[in-house]
């Protein structure tokens, strides 16, 4: 592995907000070693709503960044060129110990393969995912960053098994559980009560006292073609015809609906139509709910740490343990399999899972612990 200055900090790389939850206790957990391990936290700008960062920050306790390269919205290849453009000067100035990023989103692997041309230590947390769909840009992602990576963090072990197959060393490999689950575990008792945000954004005050199902919508395969998505909403109409909905709507999909001129299948009294919400809101509606629909990775393993019934809305999952020994159904996005996994969980209460190794709220700690090691191991080889 590279060395670099003695005493450098790590760098925290975050671009869009599955990025945050899973930063966010990766950060109070180097802060708060003995000794504490330097850091710095860098946001590419990925995600770029002022409001919807600022948001999910404060809620979920992270510093301000201490560098933003402010990259902002743009086609794949454009914003991963631009994140590297504007990133390598930061690396050159800064001369940071290791980068460290989370997750799969384009800022993960922009930022990694900066770090890895310029000789620096790459650190990848949540490692070894993989929904096999290379289709999917995330799972581009996913097993690029992971193979120039130097350390390794896993939240399951067929994520070892993975990374294994691909030819990565075993020696990098670090089974530490799963940081979205200590941010879940950390905040839980903060969660904002259902019927607070209910009553925020304008529903009646009996709106879904009877259960409740809430739902996420925002990939390419479910929102972009008219069909599939008419097909998906169609059968959100029929469901709520029995449950009542609780509709987070992504701006993409909002746009995507408006443009296809789908808005009428969302019109039901039972349909409650929200804006996106913050991290706090949401976990306080997704513990509440009889069962979750989504298309959203980190969603599948938050259910299954809640115990609540989950129906994923894609072909195939980067999770499987969520499957396996979670509360997560995979379906699809044929109507029929939709209404089927429903009608059963509502029949019989659904799957009732349980929590999987290791996702106990204390991932982050065992990741400091070994970010320690590691770097006492690089200081030794520096004075040798």
């Amino acid at each position: 592995m590279p060395s670099r200055v003695a005493g450098a900090p790590i760098l925290c790389v975050v671009g869009a907000r599955p990025n945050f939850m899973k930063i966010a206790p990766v950060i109070r957990a180097m802060r708060s070693a003995t000794p504490p391990l330097p850091v710095r936290l860098l946001h590419t700008g990925q995600h770029y709503d002022p409001e919807m960062n600022s948001q999910y920050f404060q809620a979920l306790e992270i510093p301000d960044p201490d560098i933003n390269l402010e990259v902002g919205s743009a086609s794949h290849a454009v914003q991963t060129a631009e994140i590297m453009r504007r990133f390598e000067p930061v690396l050159d100035r800064e001369r940071p110990a290791a980068v460290l990023v989370v997750g799969d989103v384009n800022s993960t692997l922009a930022c990694a393969l900066v770090a890895v041309k310029k000789g620096v230590a790459v650190i990848h947390v949540e490692a070894g995912l993989r929904s096999f769909d290379r289709t999917m840009p995330e799972e581009i992602n996913r097993v690029l960053t992971d193979q120039i990576s130097d350390l390794l963090f896993i939240t399951e072990k067929s994520a070892r098994e993975n990374l294994l197959r691909e030819g990565i060393p075993e020696s990098r490999v670090h089974f530490v559980g799963n940081v979205m689950i200590d941010t879940l575990r950390y905040n839980l008792k903060e969660a904002v009560p259902t019927a607070q945000t209910l009553a925020r954004h304008g529903a009646p005050a009996d709106w879904g006292q009877g259960g409740f199902a809430v739902l996420t919508l925002h990939r390419p395969s479910n929102v972009d073609d008219p069909g599939t998505l008419r097909a998906v909403l169609g059968a959100i109409r029929e469901i709520s015809s029995r449950l009542p909905v609780a509709f987070a709507v992504h701006p993409r999909t909002r746009a995507k609906i408006e443009q296809h001129g789908l808005g009428t299948l969302l019109g039901a009294q039972s349909i409650l139509n929200l804006p996106p919400l913050g991290y706090l809101e949401m976990l306080g509606l997704m513990r509440a709910a009889r069962l979750v629909l989504t298309d959203s990775g980190g969603i599948q393993e938050e259910t299954t740490a809640l115990g609540v019934p989950c129906v994923t809305l894609r072909e195939n999952t980067e999770r499987p343990i969520t499957v396996e020994q979670g509360t997560n159904t995979v379906v699809g996005s044929n109507p029929a399999a939709i209404l089927t996994a429903v009608n059963d969980i509502l029949r019989t209460g659904g799957k009732a899972g349980r929590v999987p190794e290791l996702w106990d709220g204390r991932a982050s700690q065992r990741i400091a612990a070994v970010l320690r090691e590691w770097l006492d191991r690089a200081a030794e080889r520096r004075v040798a």
